[in-house]
């Protein structure tokens, strides 16, 4: 079982407009809702695969009751998630049919109390004991010390579980002394995290500061790792107009996956990319085109770049 925590869970609201314009009104064409947050996304795509998933996070409200309601309905998808008080977030997307670009807005969240922070944490400590993988995904909603992630990384690792973790900001580099095994920014957050406009200085900062391996993902430019065994850069055969809200958590879907069966790096930077576009292939977030999957995923270019750097 892939356990996923969503600590920031959400209602997502996509749109589809003709063309999105500044300072004007604009007639909506279709609208999804759906269960959202980084982790419930990367969830869906694990499901959607046939693999045994566990979401667990936090949701409050009658917003959290429709992202519960909306869950119920995913085969495979088994719901951990821990009540708060405040009411849960929604986020908008705005998808542009001319050029086929997203607009998101991300509401912050509930604000969480530290009694709730802690009876989170015990439920987590219960849920990681039958997991293979955990990937930890999202921001954090107002209340969480910004070690939250660090404390959910240690208590996996004293079970012995992996985990791969996908945040940015304080939580990143507050999480990375608990030595996640996977960690995936991409190219905008690393630079901001680390200084680094380099990608690969900027992973080998994250290694240095507690990283195992670093995945960064460059949307239409692909994947790069830097990992225990070298570089490794995963380019897809080509571009895709669509929706690229989705594709990074199809991204950690594959991490975490391959982390599960143990695969060579290789194979899993490859899947990782042909299910990227899978999902940019789709209208919404979560879902992922098996056509295009695929197509991609044995055309993607996997060169190795130099040899492992010790940490």
């Amino acid at each position: 079982m892939i356990l996923t925590v969503t600590l920031n869970a959400a209602l997502d609201v996509t749109y589809g407009v003709d063309s999105l314009r500044p300072r004007t009104s604009h007639r909506v064409g279709a609208v999804d809702r759906r269960a959202g947050g980084k982790g419930v996304d990367v969830a869906r795509v694990l499901a959607g695969r046939g693999r045994a998933v566990t979401v667990t996070g936090l949701v409050g409200g009658p917003t959290g009751a429709l992202v519960r309601e909306d869950l119920r309905a995913v085969r495979g998808l088994r719901d951990a998630l821990v009540p708060v008080s405040g009411e849960s977030r929604r986020t908008v997307t705005v998808v542009s049919g001319d050029d086929g670009d997203a607009t998101v807005f991300n509401e912050r969240g509930p604000q969480v109390s530290p009694s709730e922070w802690r009876a989170f944490a015990g439920r987590f400590a219960e849920l990681v004991r039958e997991a293979s993988v955990v990937a930890l995904c999202g921001s954090l909603p107002p209340g969480l010390p910004s070690d939250a992630y660090a404390q959910l990384v240690a208590r996996a690792a004293e079970t012995g579980v992996p985990t791969v973790l996908d945040t940015s900001g304080a939580p990143l580099l507050d999480a990375l002394g608990a030595r996640p095994d996977v960690v995936k920014p991409n190219a905008a957050e690393l630079a901001s995290a680390t200084g680094c406009e380099d990608a690969g200085a900027g992973a080998e900062r994250l290694r240095g500061l507690g990283a195992r391996s670093v995945v960064v993902s460059s949307g239409p430019g692909g994947l790069l790792a830097v990992t225990p065994e070298g570089r490794r850069r995963a380019v897809p055969p080509e571009r895709l107009a669509g929706n690229p809200t989705g594709a990074g958590d199809a991204c950690v879907a594959a991490l975490a996956a391959g982390l599960a069966d143990g695969a060579h790096w290789g194979d899993v930077l490859s899947d990782a990319v042909a299910l990227s576009a899978a999902a940019v292939a789709c209208p919404v977030a979560g879902d992922v085109d098996a056509a295009t999957y695929e197509r991609f995923r044995t055309t993607v270019t996997v060169e190795d770049l130099h040899a492992p750097q010790p940490h």
